[in-house]
C-alpha cells in the first residue's frame, strides 16, 4: 500500500530547509515547487466573480500610476 499525503510548510527557519533538503535526497519525501499566486491577485479573482465589469489588473496597475505621480510631483 502506497501512502501519499500532500502538505504545505513554511519554512521559518533556514536549518528546516536543509533537512527537508536531506529528506527528498535519501527518497523519502519529493519537493515540488508551485507557481504561487499573489494575495492581491486572488482576491482580484474572487471580486471578478461576483462583477460584471472588474477591472483587469493592467487597468488597476495603470490608476496605481497615476495616483503615484500625482502624489509625487506635489
Amino acid at each position: 500500500m502506497t501512502y501519499m499525503e500532500t502538505i504545505k510548510i513554511e519554512i521559518v527557519n533556514p536549518k528546516a530547509k536543509s533537512l527537508i533538503q536531506n529528506l527528498a535526497k535519501m527518497d523519502l519525501i519529493r519537493i515540488k515547487k508551485e507557481k504561487a499566486k499573489s494575495e492581491f491577485v486572488e482576491l482580484l479573482d474572487r471580486f471578478r466573480k461576483h462583477s460584471e465589469n472588474a477591472p483587469s489588473l493592467e487597468e488597476i496597475t495603470k490608476e496605481v500610476e497615476l495616483v503615484r505621480s500625482a502624489r509625487y510631483a506635489k
